[in-house]
C-alpha cells in the first residue's frame, strides 16, 4: 500500500502514543497498515457514478415527497394563500362596521325587512346601493364586505 507521507507519519505517531498509553500491549491495536484505506472509494470512477446518481435520486425524491406531502411551495403560490387570507381577515374586520352601520341608520328597520324580502344573490348589491358596506373615510366598498354584510344581516332576527 502507498500512503503519503504525511498521513504515514501522522499514523506511526499515533501508533507510538498508543503504545506508550498502554504499556506495549498491541493484542487489542488494530493492525494500521491493513486498516487505512489508501484512497477512498468514491473517488474512483465507478463509485463517483454510484454516488452522483444517488444524490441526484435523493434530491429527486426530496423535492417530490417535499412537494406532495410536506407542505413545500412555491413563492407565488405562497403569495397568493397570503393575500387570500389577508383578504378574508379584512372581510371579517369590516363586515361588523357594515352591520353598525346598517343598524344605525336612518329606518333602520324598514331596511332590514328590504333586505330578507331581496333574493340572497341580490343582497349584496341592496347593501352596496344603501352605502352601508363603505367603510368611513372610503370611497367604494372592498371586494367581499357586501356579501358578509348581507349575510350577518339575514341572520338577524
Amino acid at each position: 500500500m502507498d500512503y503519503c507521507s504525511p498521513c504515514k507519519a501522522k499514523t506511526e505517531s499515533l501508533f507510538v502514543i498508543c503504545r506508550a498509553m498502554f504499556g506495549g500491549e498491541e493484542s487489542f491495536l488494530p493492525d494500521w497498515e491493513d486498516s487505512l484505506i489508501p484512497t477512498s472509494a468514491w473517488y474512483q470512477r465507478e463509485s463517483l457514478k454510484q454516488l452522483l446518481q444517488g444524490a441526484a435520486l435523493g434530491a429527486f425524491a426530496t423535492l417530490g415527497i417535499g412537494f406532495s406531502w410536506g407542505g413545500f411551495m412555491l413563492g407565488s403560490t405562497a403569495r397568493t394563500l397570503a393575500d387570500g387570507t389577508a383578504d378574508s381577515a379584512v372581510v371579517a374586520a369590516m363586515a361588523p362596521i357594515c352591520v353598525d352601520q346598517f343598524q344605525h341608520s336612518a329606518d333602520a328597520a324598514n331596511n332590514l325587512t328590504a333586505l330578507q324580502k331581496t333574493n340572497s344573490y341580490e343582497q349584496a348589491a341592496y347593501v352596496e346601493k344603501g352605502g352601508w358596506a363603505m367603510m368611513p373615510g372610503s370611497k367604494a366598498a372592498d371586494s367581499g364586505v357586501p356579501q358578509a354584510c348581507a349575510a350577518l344581516l339575514s341572520n338577524l332576527k
